[in-house]
């Protein structure tokens, strides 16, 4: 009220948070910071924990089946949270662990790069309650704890309305990072060609479910079936390899019970690229309200997504 700040010291109206706080926010500098910083450093807050998997420990059987925590996960949570949450105090943030963000006062400054200004114009603002941000600060735990580095992620997805937005799949272990912002572009790319006819698909090989005899019903006995760990790692398979240890598939499936932070970026990505991730009965996933998505996955890019779903066989989750 104006009775009331006219008397406030000039210091606090300066520096106070409850100034500086938008209630909108520019979508390119979710493309520049907290995908791109939060997910980088957070992933090589994981790297460094390698060191030290043997503290991994059970966090219980949920509906994806048994999964293990590590110190490397609370790091990296702890480090993207307080980074964005510091932040963007309207935003709401959904991650696979939970810290506290207010734990460490880090707060950027907001400030745009101009290589994202020159190559995404303006008229990004957004309200920032409409915002969803997802992150995963360390996909394909199991494999991490396995010494198995070339399938572990990080990733954060930035999602408006339900809709995903931005998605960034970071490899800590390589330094490789694809992003891809909807109806702007990406630094990733599809490959040439795809075969649906007799397509190569990936799956998950510690949540596998039913998945293996679910894909043969749909494309014949002798479909080669490629199991993989981390659904961020299974995404980037579908796009032109970016290393030599990289698989490559035409098709990711998944079956079983799979939480939205697990999704969220590689379904960004995919859209950014004209590609699909839906549930198996090609609906369209919402990014908003629940943290899981139980009506299993199928992903693909430059295909006739809706003769594939047409392709599956019936399929309930309460039954995989």
């Amino acid at each position: 009220r104006a009775g009331v700040t006219h008397h406030l010291p000039r210091a606090y109206l300066v520096e106070s948070p409850l100034f500086r706080q938008k209630r909108t926010v520019d979508l390119r500098e979710l493309l520049a910071f907290p995908p791109w910083s939060a997910a980088v450093q957070g992933g090589w807050e994981g790297e460094e924990d390698q060191e030290d998997n043997t503290r991994g420990k059970s966090k219980g059987k949920t509906k994806k089946g048994p999964v293990v925590l590590t110190l490397g996960d609370l790091n990296c949570t702890a480090r993207c949270l307080y980074l964005i949450k510091n932040t963007y105090p309207n935003i709401q943030v959904n991650s696979e662990e939970h810290a506290n963000a207010e734990g460490e006062a880090t707060v950027w400054t907001r400030i745009i790069p101009e290589e994202i200004l020159a190559k995404i114009s303006g008229g990004k603002e957004v309200p920032a309650e409409r915002i969803t941000v997802w992150i995963d600060p360390l996909d394909a735990t199991q494999e991490y704890t396995e010494n198995l580095q070339k399938y572990v992620t990080t990733m954060v997805c930035v999602a408006v309305d339900g809709d995903p937005v931005i998605g960034v799949i970071h490899k800590p272990f390589t330094g490789y990072t694809a992003w891809g912002f909807v109806g702007e572009g990406s630094n990733v790319v599809p490959r040439a060609s795809y075969n649906t006819n007799f397509p190569k698909v990936i799956v998950s090989r510690s949540h596998s479910g039913k998945v293996k005899s679910f894909v043969q019903v749909a494309f014949g006995n002798n479909t080669e079936i490629i199991p993989a760990g981390g659904a961020g790692y299974k995404v980037l398979a579908l796009l032109d390899p970016t290393d030599e240890e990289q698989d490559t598939a035409d098709i990711y499936i998944h079956v079983t019970y799979i939480k939205k932070w697990d999704i969220c970026a590689g379904d960004a990505i995919l859209r950014s690229l004209g590609g699909q991730m839906t549930t198996l009965k090609g609906e369209q996933i919402d990014y908003s309200g629940t943290e899981g998505n139980k009506g299993g996955l199928l992903a693909s890019i430059k295909t006739d997504h809706e003769a594939l779903v047409k392709r599956l066989p019936p399929w309930e989750e309460n039954k995989q």
